[in-house]
């Protein structure tokens, strides 16, 4: 088996999100430039597009979940690191691509230019193509884990970032959302699809790779469906009041766009109700869990309060 340098990664007893976040962070970012081709490698433009998202600065949430829930369950990082990163090439490639012009059309990710305005539109869509091969490539390749894990991890993902059930399913409703009166129903699934499918796979995916059992992965995954909820319930409200300071991306844009959002549909003070209940059904989930899942609870409390 490979090994990784773990320096700065914090395991046991720290139950802190943002510590942990912090400890992740630069484990992350080291294994994503290692897989990532260099700048000057050809096709250097698309290389150059792909590292401008993908080292922007990003909270590596997603990440940063699958290793907090692998090592709840006794995984170390060596087992999770390289899905983890796969995680966040999904999500980088999405970002690129929701930022065009035929989709959310925004000039603004993670506090600086989005990549077609940076680079062009071709290259912002071969950039993402990159990424979304190169995350199931990075999985395939991970002499880390068996052929069957590896496979039941790229199904997993691809569920999640696909459709019917997945991200671009999400995308999709919300695409069609726009300028409509839409329901609660709808919204939600919406919500479930577009963030919520990567966060779930997340956690299951950490979840899988640690060996919990079936009870413990279906508390997982209803903590986790939860929680990505919370944190696109909390995107909604931050669009409406937050700065550009504080998003690293234009706040008021779902508005403007007559997206649908909870504000939108419930109102500021509706809205901060319903958080707290989701925040409240996530941290129940985790009571049936016999582990140390302070931690997980500790990532709910964190993505209630965020203010970016």
């Amino acid at each position: 088996m490979k090994t990784v340098s773990t320096e700065g990664y914090q395991t046991g007893r720290i139950n802190d999100a943002r510590a942990f976040f912090a400890s992740c962070r630069a484990l992350i970012d080291s294994q994503l430039d290692r897989l990532i081709p260099q700048e000057p490698e050809e096709p250097i433009r698309v290389h150059s597009a792909i590292r401008w998202s993908l080292f922007a600065g990003g909270k590596r949430f997603r990440p940063a979940l699958l290793l907090a829930t692998g090592q709840t369950f006794g995984a170390g990082a060596d087992l999770l690191l390289r899905t983890a990163c796969a995680l966040e090439m999904i999500h980088t490639y999405s970002l690129i691509h929701d930022d065009l012009p035929s989709m959310d059309n925004d000039d603004l990710r993670r506090g600086r230019p989005t990549c077609h305005v940076k680079f062009d539109e071709a290259t912002a869509i071969l950039a993402g193509d990159a990424l979304q091969t190169l995350a199931f490539q990075t999985i395939a390749e991970d002499e880390n884990l068996s052929a069957h894990l590896r496979v039941q991890m790229i199904a997993e993902i691809a569920r999640s970032a696909g459709t019917p059930e997945g991200m671009v399913a999400g995308q999709a409703l919300d695409l069609d959302a726009e300028s409509r009166a839409v329901t609660k129903a709808e919204l939600e699934r919406i919500h479930h699809y577009k963030t919520g499918a990567l966060v779930r796979a997340a956690a299951r995916c950490g979840a899988i790779l640690a060996g919990a059992n079936e009870s413990e992965l279906a508390a997982v995954t209803e903590y986790a469906t939860n929680l990505g909820l919370l944190f696109q319930i909390t995107d909604d409200l931050l669009d409406v009041t937050a700065t550009a300071e504080d998003l690293g991306k234009t706040p008021g844009k779902d508005a403007r766009s007559l997206k649908a959002t909870y504000p939108a549909l419930y109102g500021i003070e509706a809205t901060h109700a319903h958080l707290e209940a989701v925040h409240r059904a996530a941290c129940s989930a985790l009571k049936s869990i016999e582990r140390p899942t302070e931690l997980l609870r500790s990532i709910a409390d964190f993505i209630r309060e965020r203010q970016t």
